[in-house]
């Protein structure tokens, strides 16, 4: 126990020197480029400047409640994690409820109320966490030998998130100096609908996660090769699911929640739902060489490779002038090729042929991708754009082309029997009530 006080005290002072050198950072030379690079209206420079503090507090709360959150998922304490997730997204949802009734201006007070909600999620994660295991009540220490291994570990996967992150900022600072500020407001929406339909499948990932890294970590390869597998194809299948509707419908569910919809917003959001999907499939890839501790080859091609698709697109807008569309697109790209880079680098490492890969995860993947949209997009071929009428006929489409196409596709035969198993239970439940 001792030693688990000592390796969490030490992960907390790494992580408060990361937010310490991200406060450093962020207000010095990230203050100056929003001051002075951005295209920001004038009148609104006040509130973005109000806006990007908050942003930052909020990033470095984040950071500080990393070793919690961690504990509770290494732990496998899911009712905790869902408990807190809940709470989460109703605070958001009185957020979002409650703004209209703001008589101040109404982008100040979102991020200041988003900032509480982080620092409200950072305090009951450490009461929870202090409570239910020994080893996060230690405070911060320093143990050299100790303290170097660990650091070691979290600077390669700092580099990894430094570089989605610096994609991720590098091409909405791309957006923002080559068509203004309603292009990124358009490219925000798109990425709050991509996170609410990305949560189904993370969670489903989280609990898997820590099976990965204990199979791995007992030796027990061919049960990890088992999980990764699944991890990678039911994930998938499970966001596709959920997006091809919205894929679809997107103009019509736009128009639903915004009334106007922002130029671009639907092309945004129908190749940014698109992306979401190779996302989770590097997840379990990502988890696994977390696993192994061998980072720094992994991080080193994967984060230099992430990192070219921002000079890619400047020089593309700059030079051959592309639609903010194109911008996704060379996204979509650079991803795909990192994906297999990920795959020749870390499948060796944990003993998984790429052709066994392929053949139980790509495979299956393609085959639904290519045949479930058919039969839905002849039915919103010929209905068009409508009200609700075509688009509860569009979904309900889309939900059984894609479900019968996963099951007898998509899956094996003992897939298949284990989800009539799980459908019978759930159905036995559903009656006994």
């Amino acid at each position: 126990m001792q030693l688990m006080k000592n390796t969490f005290g030490n992960i907390l002072s790494i992580h408060f020197i990361m937010a310490g050198i991200v406060l450093l950072v962020a207000e010095t030379i990230g203050l100056w480029f929003v001051s002075t690079q951005l295209n920001l209206p004038t009148e609104r420079q006040y509130a973005a400047m109000w806006v990007y503090q908050f942003a930052v507090l909020s990033s470095v709360i984040g950071l500080i409640a990393v070793p919690y959150n961690s504990a509770v998922i290494a732990h496998e304490k899911m009712s905790a994690f869902a408990y807190i997730s809940i709470m989460d997204v109703v605070l958001k949802l009185g957020i979002a409820c409650v703004l209209p009734l703001i008589p101040y201006d109404r982008l100040i007070v979102y991020s200041f109320l988003f900032f509480c909600i982080q620092l409200l999620n950072r305090i009951v994660y450490g009461i929870y966490c202090t409570r239910h295991f020994e080893e996060t009540r230690a405070r911060m220490v320093y143990t050299p030998t100790l303290f170097k291994e660990i650091f070691a570990f979290a600077g390669w996967t700092l580099n990894g998130n430094l570089a989605a992150m610096g994609f991720t900022q590098g091409l909405n600072i791309l957006l923002n100096i080559f068509f203004g500020p309603a292009v990124n407001a358009a490219r925000g929406i798109a990425i709050q609908v991509q996170s609410a339909c990305q949560q189904f499948c993370n969670n489903f990932q989280m609990a898997l996660n820590p099976q990965l890294t204990k199979s791995y970590a007992q030796g027990d390869l061919d049960y990890m090769h088992k999980l990764l597998i699944k991890s990678s194809k039911f994930s998938f299948y499970i966001l596709f699911f959920v997006i091809m509707p919205l894929l679809f419908e997107a103009k019509f569910v736009l128009h639903i929640w915004l009334g106007i919809v922002p130029e671009h917003t639907i092309n945004f959001l129908r190749l940014i739902l698109v992306t979401g999907l190779f996302y989770t499939l590097s997840n379990p890839i990502i988890v696994s060489v977390h696993a192994t501790g061998k980072l720094k080859k992994f991080q080193l091609i994967e984060g230099t490779m992430l990192l070219f698709i921002v000079p890619i697109a400047y020089v593309l807008l700059k030079f051959f002038h592309i639609p903010p569309e194109g911008v996704f697109m060379v996204h979509i790209t650079v991803e795909l090729i990192t994906q297999y880079a990920r795959l020749r680098i870390v499948l060796p490492m944990i003993g998984l042929k790429l052709s066994v890969y392929i053949k139980q995860v790509i495979f299956p993947i393609l085959v639904v991708v290519i045949l479930s949209p058919l039969i839905p997009f002849v039915v919103y071929h010929y209905i068009g754009y409508g009200g609700w009428g075509a688009f509860l006929g569009v979904c309900i489409i889309c939900v059984l082309s894609t479900s019968s196409v996963i099951f007898k596709l998509g899956c094996t035969v003992s897939e298949r029997k284990f989800l009539l198993e799980k459908v019978k239970v759930f159905s036995h439940k559903i009656i006994k009530k």
